[in-house]
């Protein structure tokens, strides 16, 4: 069977969408996904997702890492997708949709860029030599004096596997400040068990994680990561985070048919 997709990226976060509206696309296929998204034997890309039907909302997003498994929020993957719902016509400008993390609000530029709403963050831990909060997938900070010289693949890997985090594991990011607000980020991630040039839920967790152990003071935050910049905004009420949202550019590479 020949099915199309649609490629992604968000600031060199990149994925293979799917319209499954008509529920053409095996959710099961563990193998299937992962030689998708295979660089060399697929499509290649960091995660597949598909846009299903929903009866409350827009759209559902069910995402799924590189490995073939379906998993936690995806920030960028979820800017990527509400991009292509309104390739589509699915949305205009503004969309609610279902993702595995509760309901998300979203709207698009007419430049092409999305501000995507990201679940509140009310608890925060923070160690001497890390922080650790939940922005729709788990994140790991750590601040580092030069975030171009970490060898992220090997340190990642050794905190993702840890008995901190036990047999899930946590994304980990590593963080320099450069001004009161903008940041530059380098993130491992779980799943695709490597550095990707960008995580939307990584970049969210470095800019809370930098206001709540007070390197900024600011609520609007630039953030560098190796694929680009991406902005992360919020309201502060206590120790609570609310009104979170990611903005950053998603945008389509190519489309094609593959056979499966």
């Amino acid at each position: 069977m020949n099915i199309q997709f649609f490629k992604y990226q968000g600031t060199g976060n990149d994925f293979i969408l799917i319209d499954n509206r008509q529920e053409i696309f095996s959710k099961n296929d563990t193998k299937l996904i992962k030689q998708l998204c295979d660089r060399r034997f697929g499509i290649g890309a960091d995660g597949l997702i598909l846009l299903e039907n929903d009866k409350i909302s827009d759209f559902k997003m069910v995402y799924y890492n590189s490995d073939g498994n379906e998993s936690s929020m995806c920030g960028n993957g979820g800017r990527c997708i509400v991009a292509f719902a309104k390739q589509l016509n699915v949305i205009e400008n503004e969309t609610t949709f279902i993702a595995v993390d509760g309901e998300h609000y979203a709207k698009i530029s007419a430049e092409g860029t999305v501000s995507l709403q990201m679940k509140n963050v009310d608890e925060i831990k923070m160690a001497s030599d890390y922080v650790f909060l939940n922005t729709g997938s788990p994140h790991h900070i750590t601040l580092v004096e030069d975030v171009k010289s970490v060898p992220v693949k090997e340190i990642g890997s050794q905190i993702r596997y840890s008995n901190l985090y036990g047999k899930a594991g946590s994304n980990v990011n590593f963080v320099e400040v450069i001004t009161d607000s903008l940041f530059a980020v380098r993130t491992y991630e779980r799943g695709v068990e490597d550095e990707t040039l960008s995580c939307g839920t990584g970049v969210t967790a470095a800019a809370i994680a930098m206001n709540a152990i007070g390197k900024t003071t600011s609520n609007v935050i630039s953030l560098l990561v190796e694929g680009g910049e991406l902005k992360v905004t919020f309201k502060k009420e206590g120790k609570k985070y609310t009104e979170v949202f990611l903005i950053g550019p998603a945008t389509l590479v190519f489309e094609g048919k593959i056979q499966i």
